[in-house]
């Protein structure tokens, strides 16, 4: 008992409950922890602290290059990811979360044991923190099932002395019921969660989070199970690994588009009068220090330049390079390029798609300028263009006005952008000045993710064919905002899915329908740069169809009449015969495999070696012998390839 008082005294000198603007950035205080620990609501507070870094933060993440491994985006060198016999079964790192699911575990056993035997003290706040945790490990879990897709279940905590339970423990569940299980936990979390508006939740998690969370895990459990229907990575699919399964996929499949779409509704309903037809309120998500007034973000991180938290953002700035007088160079996505794919997903305002027979707003791709003009407004905001101010200088008597980009890494601390399409989103036009460390602050939750989920879910519960009412007035309420037509049918009507470049049209060996397609497209230019595409390709199945996939960039056409060009060329650019820039062209994997050629049994990350060597039935016995399965096209053992 004498530890808890000792913590308690620390805590309620260092800050209470009210004062938790930077909470996010907190650490916990202890990890020896007991039931004598868990009597206290300032006390479960500070357990839950430690686990927010489980969210993203400025300090894992790189600025708006998260989509590099898809097809939106491309890093400076081609992804092992879509490349055969490049990713290897890891010798061990597959449960890197299970300290974090541990200390989860012991939490809540604790505290509700505390809390039924009245050794906890009961008020709001104490219910606050129990749903955080329920939070958290539903967040781990969706971690595993999006990695491994079947995955043990674990509520207890277990002895390392005890063998026999930890091997018993090891023994996988069909992915469905780990979704199931992710789902339960969340429902747990929203019924003791405060809403976003109740004082307690600035910076912390909050019931509307968790719900959009919750339509996440269940659209993503549904389409998986929809789209992989038919192969080993769903339970009872041909050579499943997992034995007989005794559900049944189509029910549980419905099941989960329900749910998503029920989780989703609210958030979407609360939201919707609260969206205006401004895209400066869709960039002000990125580009803002203070996102408290904003009503479309559920969650954020906030950032100070003279932070002391541990979580202290050191070079989430707009990578400026000062060239001659007021020239400049700068990129805020790190180097990184947005794909020709990416760019041709996007409408004209008219609302119709690039190729379409007498789409006259069209303007071609010849130049940057000429890409953007009469396009969704969420393209335009979120790419860079020549004339485009970069930074301010303090007096404003001096600025940086971007010109063509720079496309090598090695000239001078240039950022550069591999396909000419340079990242815009996190750019502080109007405020940034010269060395300006601009810590933004970052959206974890946003309200607009709800009516994306609802519409696909609709869309898929119904076939494909059809969407309700809910979903028409989403779709048209996203579009506006974009300075698109809200006329959604036209679009459709004038999809011809053969000529799209875009993955999405395919799941499998599949099109799918025009609809549904232009739902996926909506999500692709929504959420461009945020990180949300390759799950969404994967969990759609439409990386089947990455043969012989060549990246592409820019126009050259444009460029080449630049004298910046000339200055590149003779650094050491390389031009390939083609009018489109290809950054891999000259890479010899990518020469070696004629493009990316995807690999089915990457849909799923392997089980790492060690695991395997734990839970043999006897212990230090044959790992083939594991309870354990492996997952399909993966061999058991260290450093094999695919296959193999």
């Amino acid at each position: 008992m004498k530890l808890k008082y000792i913590f308690f005294s620390f805590m309620a000198a260092s800050f209470t409950l009210s004062s938790c603007s930077d909470f996010l950035d907190r650490q916990p205080l202890t990890d020896n922890t007991d039931e004598g620990f868990f009597t206290e609501p300032i006390q479960l507070q500070a357990y839950c602290n430690k686990k927010y870094d489980l969210l993203p933060d400025y300090k894992d993440v790189n600025l708006f290059n998260d989509d590099e491994t898809s097809d939106n985006q491309a890093a400076d060198a081609p992804k092992d990811l879509f490349l055969p016999q490049r990713i290897k079964v890891a010798t061990d790192g597959s449960y890197n979360r299970q300290e974090h699911l541990r200390d989860c575990n012991h939490f809540l056993h604790y505290a509700l044991e505390n809390l039924k035997s009245g050794r906890l003290n009961n008020p709001n706040e104490t219910q606050q923190y129990i749903g955080e945790m329920y939070f958290f490990r539903a967040y781990i879990y969706f971690e595993y099932l999006r990695k491994f897709g079947d995955f043990p279940i674990i509520t207890e905590e277990l002895t390392a002395d005890d063998y026999a339970a930890n091997v018993e423990a090891n023994k996988r569940k069909p992915r469905n019921e780990v979704a199931r299980f992710i789902l339960s936990d969340l429902d747990e979390a929203i019924s003791r969660l405060f809403p976003r508006s109740n004082a307690l939740t600035n910076h912390r998690l909050n019931q509307e989070s968790a719900l959009l969370f919750k339509s996440r895990v269940a659209l993503y459990e549904a389409s998986w199970e929809t789209y992989h229907k038919g192969t080993a990575r769903v339970p009872g699919g041909p050579g499943w690994p997992g034995g007989t399964f005794d559900g049944n996929l189509d029910t549980e499949t419905d099941f989960f588009l329900t749910q998503a779409m029920e989780a989703a509704k609210p958030i979407a309903e609360a939201f919707l009068p609260n969206i205006t037809d401004k895209i400066e309120d869709y960039m002000n998500l990125f580009n803002q220090y203070d996102l408290s007034s904003n009503k479309e973000v559920l969650l954020w991180r906030m950032y100070a330049v003279d932070a002391t938290v541990n979580s202290k953002v050191e070079g989430t700035y707009h990578s400026i390079y000062y060239g001659e007088k007021t020239e400049a160079q700068g990129c805020a996505g790190k180097d990184g390029g947005y794909t020709r794919s990416l760019m041709e997903t996007f409408l004209t305002t008219n609302g119709l798609p690039i190729y379409a027979i007498g789409n006259t707003e069209y303007q071609g791709d010849a130049s940057i300028e000429d890409v953007m003009k009469n396009r969704d407004l969420r393209l335009v905001q979120s790419t860079s263009k020549p004339g485009d101010l970069i930074w301010r200088g303090a007096n404003l008597d001096q600025t940086g006005i971007m010109r063509y980009v720079n496309l090598l890494n090695s000239y001078e601390s240039v950022s550069h952008s591999t396909t000419g399409y340079m990242v815009r989103k996190g750019w502080r036009d109007s405020n940034v000045t010269m060395n300006d460390n601009s810590p933004l602050a970052y959206m974890i939750f946003r309200a607009s993710e709800a009516f994306l989920n609802y519409m696909e879910a609709d869309c898929m519960k119904n076939g494909g064919i059809s969407i309700d009412a809910n979903s028409q007035k989403y779709w048209k309420a996203l579009r506006k905002r974009a300075g698109v037509s809200d006329d959604y049918q036209k679009t459709i009507d004038n999809t011809d899915l053969n000529k799209e470049n875009d993955l999405a049209v395919w799941s499998g060996n599949e099109q799918v329908s025009r609809l549904l397609y232009n739902i996926r497209r909506e999500r692709r230019c929504e959420f461009i740069a945020e990180g949300m595409r390759k799950d969404d390709l994967f969990r759609w199945r439409s990386l089947d169809k990455m043969k012989n996939y060549i990246v592409e960039g820019f126009n050259w056409e444009e460029y080449k009449k630049e004298e910046y060009y000339v200055h590149q060329t003779q650094l050491g650019l390389k031009i390939y015969d083609s009018k489109y820039l290809r950054p891999y062209a000259f890479n010899e994997l990518i020469i070696n495999n004629n493009g990316y050629n995807f690999e089915e049994a990457n849909y799923l990350t392997p089980i790492s070696y060690d695991v395997f060597r734990m839970s043999t039935p006897v212990k230090g016995g044959d790992p083939t012998t594991s309870v354990v399965y492996q997952n399909p096209g993966w061999p058991i053992g260290s450093n094999l390839y695919a296959n193999q």
